[in-house]
């Protein structure tokens, strides 16, 4: 997938009805009130080569921050969101999902509220944890980030 299509797909999602019931869905996997869209997977790299894997990462950060260049242009300049904060939250206090999924895969995140459309649009590489793929990451849901 390139960036266009990236954009088109989050923009998609963005009026798409949520799911009654978790599941997968086309783009990824859906539950009430989220979306969450795999964007770029780089599979094979489980416990592989920590080069190819730092390498990998290196790129799919450059792919966030296109599509970040092209977001921000429309929804306005963001600082980066620190999931680490929310993923040591998890441990004393519930938080809704799909933040606490996502920080449990990505250590930070670009984050919009998408006037009139009652959304949030997160953007984040998954590479927190070597023993998963790594993942460029869109997520879209109703749930205010706690």
């Amino acid at each position: 997938m390139n960036i266009a299509q990236h954009i088109a797909l989050i923009d998609e999602l963005c009026f798409r009805p949520f799911p009654a019931e978790h599941g997968p869905s086309d783009v990824g996997f859906a539950g009430p009130g989220h979306h969450v869209a795999v964007l770029e997977s780089a599979h094979g790299l489980r416990d592989g080569d920590p080069a190819e894997w730092a390498v990998t990462v290196d790129q799919y950060e450059k792919d966030r921050d296109a599509v970040y260049e092209l977001l921000a242009s429309r929804w306005g300049d963001v600082a980066p969101w620190n999931l680490q904060t929310v993923l040591l939250r998890t441990g004393a206090e519930e938080i809704p999902e799909p933040w606490a999924w996502l920080a449990a895969r990505a250590g930070v995140a670009w984050l919009w509220e998408v006037q009139g459309t009652g959304r949030w649009v997160a953007l984040a590489v998954a590479d927190r944890d070597a023993g998963d793929e790594i993942q460029l990451l869109a997520v879209v849901t109703e749930t205010a980030p706690p």
